[in-house]
């Protein structure tokens, strides 16, 4: 059996929590910004008038139905 000592313990966790946050936080794993395509522009202006329309707290949900259906029938991801 092997046995570590108590003392060592905690700086190899440390050192091995700040190496993956590193590895997390390193421009491979951003997302890589794109330009919008005019089309997108255009369906997510439509869709936000067509779901515009309900404010009221209690429209909510047929607020974003409304805003999601548009963008489906766009061809778009929300």
């Amino acid at each position: 059996m092997i046995t570590v000592n108590k003392y060592l313990t905690a700086p190899i966790s440390a050192l091995a929590l700040g190496l993956t946050l590193a590895a997390l936080a390193s421009p491979s794993f951003a997302r890589s910004e794109q330009p919008m395509s005019t089309a997108r522009e255009q369906a997510i202006r439509e869709c936000n008038g067509a779901a515009g329309k309900y404010h009221n707290s209690t429209w909510q949900t047929m607020e974003i139905h409304a805003y999601r259906s548009c963008m489906a029938q766009h061809g778009e991801p929300e």
